[in-house]
């Protein structure tokens, strides 16, 4: 679905990542872990073509290395940055609208679908996005981007600054998308989550991945988790 190889990219003359390969199966939950700094959400901006970057990204097939962003959308790679990035003095339901893509391929997706997965967003359909809590601005993110019928989604720490009990609620959301057959690429500082929800785990360190596997193999691995992971 998503193979990426070799992956180099820059913020002027720093050159943040060297060489990240890694890859998103069809039907997984694969999570990019790792202290701040580290390059995380560099890799997925570079996907997204957000940064200057060289090596190999491809989707679905096709090279979408050197695209512009939305372009790289328009072939169904849907992205949630860390900032959320909602339409403050639009409604809730506004907000998803604008996620809508044009007229085409045909979205599983509908408003009414966003609501089952997140109920609390239908309560809130006509309040000012602004105005929500935290995590009903992230799961808002979150719902909006569905709205444009991804084939895959890349998401960056939805649970930062969230609260215990919404962060279970993103979880749970994740888990919902994952069943509905989109894979998912999940930016993730809270370990005990991306160890519980994805079928494989990069750590990444110093713009490099040092460790591949699955969660279990993650557990086991308390040098990797020493060096790489914990405080």
């Amino acid at each position: 679905m998503l193979e990426v190889r070799d992956l180099h990219a820059y913020y002027g003359k720093s050159h943040v990542l060297h060489g990240v390969t890694l890859e998103v199966r069809e039907g997984e939950i694969v999570s990019l872990l790792g202290r701040n700094g580290v390059g995380r959400s560099t890799t997925v901006k570079a996907i997204m073509g957000q940064v200057s970057a060289k090596g190999t990204v491809r989707f679905r097939g096709q090279e979408i290395a050197g695209l512009k962003p939305y372009q790289v959308a328009r072939r169904g790679l849907g992205y949630v940055p860390e900032d959320r990035a909602i339409f403050a003095d639009l409604s809730v339901r506004e907000n998803l609208e604008l996620g809508r893509k044009g007229a085409g391929e045909p979205n599983p997706f509908t408003i009414e679908d966003t609501y089952s997965l997140f109920p609390q967003l239908k309560v809130r359909a006509d309040t000012p996005a602004g105005v929500l809590s935290g995590g009903e601005q992230q799961m808002l993110t979150l719902c909006r981007t569905l709205m444009g019928n991804p084939k895959l989604v890349m998401i960056d720490e939805p649970t930062e600054g969230l609260a215990p009990m919404i962060v279970d609620l993103v979880a749970q959301f994740l888990e919902k998308v994952r069943a509905r057959g989109i894979p998912i690429l999940l930016v993730e500082q809270k370990l005990a989550i991306a160890l519980d929800i994805s079928a494989r785990v990069y750590v990444l360190g110093h713009g490099r991945v040092v460790f591949e596997g699955t969660p279990a193999q993650l557990r086991e691995a308390h040098a990797v988790r020493k060096e790489w992971l914990e405080v």
